[in-house]
Formats: C-alpha cells, structure tokens, sequence
C-alpha cells in the first residue's frame, strides 16, 4: 500500500472511533455536569428570576426545539409541589431540555412518580434529583388542618403528608398554624427526600455510585428565592 493509501486508512480509522466514541457517549445517558454544576445552574437561574434579567425565554428558539427533536439530556430532576406560584421552568429560568420537572401536590412520592425519577436518573442521565417545596404550602396546610376522613382521592394526598405532621407536632409543639404548617413542610422534604432511595433500589444504586445526588430545597413565596434545605 501506498503512502496516500495508508493515510486514507488511517483518516477513515479516525473518523469511525470519533462516531464510535460519540455515539458511546450519548448512549451513556451522560449529561457532561456533576451534580454540584447543576445545582448551581439552578441557583444561577433563581437569582436571574429574582433580579428580573430572565433569558430562557429568548433561548427557547425554533432551532433549540429542532435540537432537541433528537433527544434530551436534563442535568436536573425537580420534584416539586402542583402550586401554581412556582413553576420549575420560571423560577429557575430553564428553557427547554434543562430541566426534567415532575409535579404533585405536596411534592410527595408514589410508585408512578419514583418511576418518573428513575427514568430521569437512569435512562436520561441527569445527576442531581431536587426535591421541592415551598412556603403556605395549601396541600401541607390541608394536612395540618385534616379531621375525620377527607372525602376524595384527597385522602390519599393528607395521608402521605401525614408523618410529616405528625413529627413536626412534636417540634414545633405550642406553636401558631403558621409555624406548624412550615415545620410540617421542611419535615415534608426531608422525608420525601430521604424515601425516595428507600423505595427505589435504582436510585439507591445510583447514589452509592456517585452517579446521582439529592438535594432538598425551598421556595419563599415573598421574595422568589429557592434555598437549599439542610438535614437535621
């Protein structure tokens, strides 16, 4: 062979191990961010929402939908509370493909929302699970004020926002409503936070690898601002 034959050979062998390991890369559900980047592109986003200088909106282009037609690789699972007062993709200033939101009053878990975490975590690639509540929480406020037994499929919401209640009775015994319902609420995220690898053996996995981290956060209603939320 010769050299112009050669140089061929190895041009072409190059460009079949770029493809390759392109190609490995995005079947790898990879995100190309820790969870700790992630959790400060959140943070960088609150703040933008807060001081009124939002730009999702004006990245959200017919050529970002064009590329997001191919797949999508969130960097960050939001769990966060149905309340209307803080949509995910506003108060974090995310534009379309960023976040992975799931929405439930009372940001609580059942079998069909850990499956839509997993799927998240495992099949999309995103490593940082955010678990989100907020302040008046209404569904927290329903639990707290809940006597007899509720009538609808509500029940099923105030039972599991219940041991919640329950331990923050405990701490915050003597207090007004309004301190119980937001003690019930931070005790609300901890909890959820800390089942969810209890109940899902796929993100506990993921966890001890260092694959995925969660974190636990709260929305003020007054001032815009989402703080993380620290274990006891």
């Amino acid at each position: 062979m010769n050299r112009m034959g050669k140089t061929f050979v190895i041009l072409c062998a190059g460009v079949v191990l770029a493809a390759w390991s392109a190609a490995a890369v995005a079947s790898s559900g990879g995100v190309g961010i820790s969870a700790e980047e992630a959790w400060q592109k959140l943070l960088d986003g609150n703040k933008r929402y807060i001081e009124s200088k939002m730009a999702a909106c004006s990245e959200s282009t017919p050529s970002a939908r064009e590329s997001l037609t191919k797949g999508q690789k969130p960097y960050a699972i939001i769990l966060s509370c149905s309340d209307s007062r803080l949509p995910p993709e506003i108060i974090f200033d995310k534009s379309m493909g960023e976040i992975f939101v799931i929405r439930v009053a009372g940001n609580i878990i059942d079998p069909v929302v850990l499956g839509s975490i997993e799927y998240g975590a495992e099949h999309l690639g995103s490593p940082l699970i955010v678990v989100l509540g907020h302040e008046r929480c209404g569904a927290v406020t329903a639990a707290v004020e809940a006597k007899g037994k509720p009538e609808g499929n509500i029940g099923a919401l105030i039972k599991a926002i219940a041991p919640a209640v329950k331990q923050a009775q405990k701490e915050a015994a003597g207090k007004d409503k309004a301190e119980l319902v937001e003690t019930a609420s931070n005790d609300n995220i901890r909890l959820v936070a800390a089942s969810i690898p209890k109940k899902s053996p796929i993100i506990k996995h993921l966890l001890k690898e260092g694959k995925v981290k969660i974190v636990m956060a709260k929305y003020d209603l007054d001032d815009g601002k989402v703080t993380k939320l620290e274990s006891k």
